[in-house]
Order: structure tokens, then C-alpha cells, then sequence
């Protein structure tokens, strides 16, 4: 049986978001989540720990989860010797993808760029990456096009801004749905088994039983 991946975080942007690397730390293979700036640092620990990225995946279009997307992925190409392919959020973030150079640069992160990934992702996907399946599921809500991913055997799910620990994400944007996001996050979350390990876009990990159980905003659902 394979080892446990290794899910470590580096808080990126002036909004400290939370950049996941997930790795293999006996192939070490790895992909990384969300790299909304301070590239350097990302490619230092990269660099440090011997890794070989191979995706950049992303949860959605918001600027402190993407505006680094470009640079790093010129930079692995390079270092690496052959594109690494960029994946997610879901198409309906497209306008947020398109548009994070200059909405990143009114937040302060520094070389915020425009990404267009390689590929759009869809609910009910499966990734084959380090070894293993890593399920694509759509949490919209606070973005349109918002995905989580979920590596079921090693019980860790990434999550972005959908749900953290004792909230959920922001909803209000002009795109926001909070209903709609706490339905997705019943249909889609809490399905999943308490011991499973969330690491949200910000803040402190969690896990779904502790969410189920403490989370003000998840009791009575079922009136949705």
C-alpha cells in the first residue's frame, strides 16, 4: 500500500491564501493547488524537497488563488523540461481567470497575471495523478465555477473558499449564491466521511466530522 501523500501549505499573497502542495514522498511526484503569488517561495520548496510537479490545479478564478498560475508554470516548464499542464477551476470562472492580472493588482499581489488554463474541469471528474484518483467535485456558490478536489484513500479534500473552520465562503459578490452554495456543500461535502481532512483557502485545517458537528452555518440543511 501506497504511503500516505503529504499535504503541506504555503501562505501566499497579502490575503495569506493558502497554496497546497500534495505530494508522494516516496515518488516524489507532486502537484500543486492554488498558487496565487510569491512564486519564488513556491519553486524554493519545490526545489528543496526534490519534487516533480505534475499539475497545477485550481479551485476557482479568484486572484489570490491564480494570479501566480502563469509565472510558475513558465518556470516548471523550464526547470522541468516539459509543460505542466494547468487544470480547473470549472469554465464558469473563465471571466475570473481572464480577468485576475488586474483584479490581483488592486489586492497588491505583486506580477499578478491572467491565466488561461490548459483545461476546464467538471463535477464528477476523475484525475489520475501520483498514483492515485483525485475526484473533481463542483461546490458553487462562492464562485460559479468553484471545485474541490478529493483524494478519497488518503482522506484529504481541498476545498478553497467553501467551507472553513466554523464558516463557510463569502457570498457576497455580485455572482454570489448562499444558498447555493450550502446545498453544494450537503451534496457534495458533507457526504464525504467525518475523518476526512479539509484544508480551506485560508485559516486552519479541519475535518468534516468537526465542520458537521460545529459549523452554525451547516445545521438544518435539509430545510434548503
Amino acid at each position: 500500500m501506497s504511503e500516505p501523500l503529504r499535504l503541506s501549505v504555503i501562505q501566499v499573497t497579502p490575503l495569506r491564501q493558502n497554496c497546497a502542495i500534495v505530494s508522494d514522498e516516496t515518488t516524489h511526484r507532486a502537484v500543486v493547488i492554488d498558487p496565487g503569488g510569491d512564486v519564488p517561495r513556491i519553486l524554493d520548496t519545490i526545489a528543496s524537497r526534490g519534487l516533480f510537479i505534475e499539475a497545477i490545479l485550481l479551485t476557482h478564478g479568484h486572484p489570490d488563488h491564480v494570479c501566480g498560475v502563469a509565472d510558475l508554470r513558465d518556470a516548471l516548464g523550464e526547470r522541468q523540461g516539459a509543460a505542466v499542464p494547468v487544470l480547473g477551476p470549472g469554465i464558469e470562472d473563465a471571466f475570473l481567470c481572464a480577468g485576475a492580472g488586474q483584479a490581483g493588482a488592486t489586492f497588491g499581489i505583486a506580477g499578478a497575471r491572467d491565466i488561461e488554463p490548459d483545461r476546464y474541469l467538471s463535477d464528477g471528474e476523475h484525475l489520475e495523478l501520483l498514483g492515485r484518483r483525485i475526484d473533481v467535485r463542483h461546490v458553487p456558490g462562492h464562485s460559479p465555477g468553484h471545485i474541490v478536489f478529493v483524494a478519497q484513500d488518503d482522506r484529504i479534500a481541498v476545498v478553497g473558499d467553501t467551507l472553513f473552520r466554523n464558516v463557510i465562503g463569502r457570498t457576497d459578490f455580485p455572482y454570489g449564491d448562499q444558498r447555493a452554495l450550502l446545498a453544494a456543500i450537503r451534496d457534495k461535502l458533507l457526504t464525504l466521511p467525518d475523518d476526512v481532512s479539509i484544508l480551506p483557502g485560508h485559516g486552519m485545517p479541519s475535518t468534516i466530522g468537526a465542520e458537521r458537528q460545529n459549523n452554525p452555518y451547516l445545521q438544518n440543511l435539509d430545510t434548503l
